[in-house]
């Protein structure tokens, strides 16, 4: 018996010296994380399908992102995003190899290789003005021959070499005001016409020596009524302009040094013509179409300038750039919507009667409208023209269309997402079998001597591959119900389009998505955006019956005054319960911590003239609200005029009809910085559902601190004037960084402090009752990080810590903002080696697991780093018993660990947030990252201290109990036949 308890000693040792790690092994992979790459909303698109092999489109986006994309699956061959503040103006291909784009409102012109991406050149561009910007790349079949690429940005034209990217030649026009048009090459390469405004009412046409820039003539010509600015090029010598009241078709003729206007009424084309038409966007020889309230027409131009009606359409039209298919002739594509299907037609440019390509094709109905669509052709296996259209919906989707088919799809409006929230999956029915897997005995001993190999590190990269792919089929993440730990749920996501998306935690794909018909634009609602989305009924887990639902709030116009948009939609099915414009505009949303008997939570919308509306409009609701009527705070932010105001309510709106809904407002408090020495940029609060599972906090010495807890505080940064810009735009002296903690209830400021010679941009995360922020110190030349945290002195001098470990301290008596607070606040600053993108923080369940700080970085990845690093109360020699709480020495730098990374190697481009939502299992917080991509992963701070992991082995433990049972048996016989032997001796 003796030697079968060492013998279970000896186990129990082994088992505590085995400590989890970090990291992850390679099949580890994809389980509890995915990773989903997107590009934006495409605007341009050049085909590269001469060559053999590989056939790829190149596009640029509105997320500002250069990418080739495979023609036969879309998927991404290589892609670069250049940045927030790096718009791409226009892409060309050059010399068959190179991909030309140019940026930043025509200063930045680069050269990528074509089958790799990597960048060849690049070449800044000077100029004294801000102006229009263009691109122009003479079409060459030599692949080594050095094109000039003609740019006009800055109020310049610049020449540059097409191999080195160097400035051949630049030009400055007489005129500071001339905008560039169109560039014409003709069949003397050597010489090239230059068309464009000045002003509004004059028109010039520069000829130019291509290679060495000389001016060779000038012409210009003045028109009284003036220009809109849009011009269609219908031949080397002719374009047709609208006139500045949009009612009138000029037709300008330049050859030979002559201008002249030909005038005709819009009116005298088109029937039933009011109100401003469009020119839209088309380089066809000979054809242009102009957009009416009531069709798109095409209209032909004869050599004599004649206008000519070829067709009319009534349906919504979308136009593409002409595709040269043989020596001077064009086709280009047509797009028309039907009832459920669009028609896709391709014709001649010079034949309109003739179609080369006629397809009806059925599309989904929550993508809206064609708004872009650009072609290609191919040789057929009978060696006639094939045609493929490469189109842009109303959803920012990505569609390649071939042969009357949808060949691929990309959802690219996930890559500009404005609005995140949560949703729970159903509640599993008992009996009904969500998932079945069946599987036979020979798969299952092959799976197992799989995971065996696995296990043993003797598996080959093919085989570990398999194993991945087993564990991601044989896991329950995927299901769509909820799960008992709250691992599986719905991220319910609003983009930039108007479209919500449900995608599901486990494996990130789209449950449901719905184009928002209340965020489309309608003749009421012209330029509809989205402000963000909000949880508006949350059903309890046993109201079986209920399903939860989002509102989704928008506005008419980007304007602070425009009229309001609400939107409610079921998270379970995606249908569009309600959607109703409103009678106000909307300038902050307020949820409210109450709810109604069906649990829709209430909702205050402050309007651009101070009144506060309130949602949903019950009578119920408003027997709730007026209970809470007098404990009703806000404050809003006048970034502009430096002030911060703090605001209650009175009575009902005053008007002519009464509303019960509609509240009067009051200004309780406000702080005016000078605006002379402080602006604002930076404000960040608590959120609403962060739980604190304690206000003590036990420190060393068994000394208790306790926290200051309100969710009515404030962080507040403003810098000098001077150094409100880029990083160096001030010196140190000019510079300084303010940051203020103040109390939203009642102004009240807790808590001020100044960094000389610090400047912005400052990311700040606040949480319980500590505040963390990031900012540059020009002195040091290095990023710094600094803490504040905040305690409450008015219980200090109760610290018995044997009530507060029998639970017999009263911390839940209640606190008014109005009693003047005894605060302390302990702070300490850390330098930090990276730029920050966002900064957030972990939440869990009950609020009892340590708190990690994750931070985007300026590489576009995510990195965690433990609450401990940021602790105030460091010093270089801590004492032991500090030592013992966990306090860590003190460094003058924040350490960054490479296993630390939540999106291990991976790269979330043009990173723009972080949100975490709780998961019922207090050990473990949800982690979702949106920007041009999307990731989405599970961690636990306090590693899995309250479960067992996903890939923990049962069969071994099974294994191993019955191994010491039998153990135990046998030691044990054995015993007892010693003692025997040694009794008969």
């Amino acid at each position: 018996m003796v030697m079968a308890i060492r013998s279970l000693f000896i186990f129990v040792v082994i088992l505590s010296i085995t400590v989890p790690t970090l990291s992850l092994y390679e099949d580890q992979v994809g389980l509890m994380d995915w990773h989903q790459k997107y590009i934006g909303k495409v605007k341009h698109a050049v085909f590269q399908t001469q060559k053999t092999g590989r056939k790829r489109v190149v596009v640029s986006t509105e997320e500002n992102v250069i990418a080739s994309l495979d023609l036969r699956h879309g998927e991404i061959f290589w892609r670069h995003v250049l940045g927030p503040n790096d718009a791409i103006d226009g892409i060309a291909i050059a010399m068959t190899k190179y991909v030309i784009t140019l940026s930043s409102g025509g200063s930045i012109l680069r050269a990528w290789n074509l089958p790799d991406g990597q960048m060849v050149w690049e070449s800044f561009l000077q100029g004294t003005r801000d102006s229009n910007s263009f691109l122009f790349v003479p079409t060459s079949s030599k692949v080594d021959k050095d094109n000039t690429i003609l740019v006009f940005g800055k109020g310049s034209l610049h020449a540059v070499s097409s191999i080195h990217g160097e400035i051949v030649w630049k030009m400055d026009f007489p005129a500071e005001s001339f905008e560039v048009q169109e560039v014409i090459q003709h069949h003397d390469i050597d010489t090239i016409q230059v068309v464009g405004f000045v002003g509004s009412s004059q028109f010039d046409v520069y000829q130019i020596n291509a290679k060495n820039g000389e001016l060779l003539k000038h012409d210009s010509a003045a028109f009284e009524g003036g220009f809109s600015g849009e011009v269609s090029l219908v031949s080397s010598a002719k374009l047709v302009v609208l006139d500045a009241a949009r009612s009138t078709l000029l037709t300008i003729s330049f050859q030979n040094g002559e201008i002249s206007f030909q005038k005709t009424y819009i009116s005298d084309l088109v029937e039933d013509f009011s109100g401003m038409a469009v020119i839209l966007p088309s380089k066809l020889n000979g054809l242009f179409a102009v957009k009416t309230n009531t069709a798109s027409a095409f209209i032909s131009v004869s050599s004599e300038g004649k206008l000519e009606v070829v067709d009319k359409i009534t349906h919504a039209t979308v136009i593409s750039n002409p595709l040269p298919v043989s020596e001077g002739q064009q086709t280009f594509a047509l797009v028309q919507h039907g009832d459920n299907d669009i028609h896709l037609n391709v014709k001649q440019g010079h034949d309109w009667n003739s179609d080369l390509l006629k397809e009806k094709i059925k599309l989904d109905q929550q993508r809206g409208f064609v708004h872009k669509v650009f072609i290609n052709n191919y040789v057929r296996t009978d060696r006639s023209h094939g045609f493929r259209a490469l189109i842009v919906m109303e959803d920012h989707s990505l569609l390649l269309l071939q042969q009357g088919e949808v060949v691929w799809r990309r959802e690219d409006g996930l890559a500009s997402i404005i609005g995140v929230t949560t949703s729970e999956l159903p509640v599993e029915r008992v009996g009904v079998s969500v998932a079945k897997v069946e599987q036979n005995l020979f798969e299952w001993l092959k799976g197992h001597m799989l995971k065996v190999k696995g296990t043993l590190m003797l598996a080959s990269a093919e085989e570990v591959a398999a194993i991945q792919g087993m564990r991601l089929k044989s896991s329950e993440k995927s299901k769509m119900t909820r799960d008992h730990n709250g691992f599986r749920k719905l991220l319910i996501v609003l983009t930039k389009s108007g479209k919500l998306f449900a995608l599901h935690t486990g494996d990130g794909r789209i449950v449901w998505s719905l184009l928002l018909n209340s965020l489309r634009q309608t003749e009421t609602c012209q330029n509809p955006t989205g402000i963000n989305l909000y949880q508006w009924q949350v059903p309890h887990h046993h109201a079986m019956d209920e399903n939860p639902s989002v509102l989704v709030v928008g506005k008419c116009r980007p304007s602070s005054d425009a009229l309001g948009i609400l939107s409610f939609v079921d998270t379970y099915t995606g249908k569009e319960l309600n959607s109703f414009g409103l009678d106000h505009s909307v300038v902050q949303v307020i949820p409210l911590p109450f709810t109604d008997a069906t649990e829709q939570r209430l909702h205050l919308l402050i309007d651009a003239s101070g009144q506060a509306h309130l949602y949903p409009r019950s009578a119920e609701a408003v027997a709730v609200f007026q209970r809470e009527f007098s404990n009703i705070y806000w404050y809003s932010v006048e970034t502009n005029n430096g002030v911060i105001k703090g605001h209650g309510l009175k009575s009902n709106c005053d008007g002519e009809v009464a509303n019960n809904y509609c509240f009067g407002t009051r200004e309780i408090w406000s702080i005016v910085f000078p605006s002379e020495s402080e602006k604002i940029i930076t404000t960040v609060t608590r959120k609403s559902n962060e739980v604190v599972h304690t206000q003590a906090k036990v420190i060393a010495d068994q000394d208790v601190m306790y926290k200051y807890i309100s969710k009515n505080l404030l962080f507040v940064a403003t810098v000098s004037p001077k150094a409100s810009g880029d990083i160096g735009s001030a010196t140190p002296e000019e510079s300084q960084l303010v940051v203020y903690v103040v109390d939203t209830v009642t102004g009240r400021i807790l808590h001020r402090m100044i960094h000389h010679g610090s400047q912005g941009p400052v990311h700040a995360v606040f949480s319980e009752n500590w505040i963390v922020y990031h900012y540059f110190n020009l002195r040091a030349h290095r990023y710094e990080m600094t803490v504040i945290e905040i305690y409450d002195q008015s219980r200090a001098d109760n610290k018995d810590v044997l009530k507060l470990v029998l639970g017999k301290h009263n911390l839940t008596s209640p606190v008014s903002s109005y009693s003047r607070p005894e605060v302390t606040t302990k702070s300490q600053s850390y330098y930090f080696t990276h730029s920050v993108k966002a900064i957030t923080v972990t939440l869990t369940a009950k609020g009892i697991t340590s708190k990690h700080l994750l931070i985007g970085t300026i590489g576009d990845q995510v990195l965690a780093m433990d609450k401990r690093f940021f602790d105030p109360r460091r010093s270089v020699n801590p004492t032991q018993s500090e030592k013992e709480e966990g306090i860590l020495p003190l460094t003058d730098s924040l350490p960054i660990i490479p296993q630390s990374y939540v999106t291990h190697s991976l790269k979330v481009e043009g990173l723009r947030g972080i949100v975490t939502a709780p998961a019922k299992l207090e050990s473990a917080t949800l982690v979702f990252t949106y920007g041009v991509d999307l990731f989405f992963t599970r961690l636990a701070p306090s590693r899995t201290y309250d479960s067992l992991t996903e890939d923990f082995s049962y069969a071994l433990l099974l294994i191993t109990i019955v191994a010491l049972v039998v153990a135990i048996f046998v030691t044990w016989v054995l015993s007892e036949k010693k003692d025997l032997r040694d009794k008969w001796r």
